[in-house]
């Protein structure tokens, strides 16, 4: 086999891989059913969704999660999603129907929408190429470098983006 072909293989190989909602996207909203993860049990509770304020800086918006979550004994993770994006409303309605509270009842996802709050975003240090973007806030409000970013379609979308998740909070 040619280096060209083996290269042009690759390729395929890691488009498809990576195949998540760029944040420029414009595709509609695919409605379809969607899968529990198959990650172990990691907490117990509720995962919380809160719908950050659709004004004023982002990284004192997270300090105020944050101050609210540790009362609580809870994680913050900012998630950057959008209406349009099939993983990101996957996701978020496994969150909201209780699919991932055997995994993630201790987290609250901070939720900012990438096309309203984009600049904002940028300015606190939450960029990223494709959504959902999920990322944990350094002490201050702005973005650490622990992130991941973009997800499946289809049905495997909550599993793939719940196990990736799942390993990020574990570091």
């Amino acid at each position: 086999m040619t280096r060209s072909v083996v290269g042009a293989r690759v390729w395929v190989v890691a488009a498809i891989a990576t195949a998540a909602c760029k944040v420029q996207d414009d595709v509609p909203l695919e409605q379809s059913a969607h899968v529990a993860p198959s990650v172990a049990p990691a907490a117990s509770g509720h995962i919380r969704v809160a719908t950050a304020s659709a004004t004023g800086d982002a990284a004192p918006v997270v300090r105020d999660e944050m101050a609210k979550a540790a009362a609580e004994k809870r994680r913050v993770v900012v998630y950057v999603g959008a209406e349009w994006c099939e993983p990101c409303s996957r996701f978020l309605r496994a969150a909201e129907s209780g699919e991932l509270d055997a995994v993630f009842g201790d987290v609250t996802l901070l939720l900012f929408d990438s096309d309203r709050d984009r600049d904002r975003l940028s300015a606190a240090g939450y960029t990223s190429r494709y959504i959902p973007l999920f990322a944990l806030p350094a002490g201050d409000g702005t973005a650490s470098h622990k992130q991941i970013e973009g997800g499946i379609k289809g049905d495997a979308a909550v599993a793939n983006i719940a196990s990736r998740l799942r390993d990020m909070l574990a570091q």
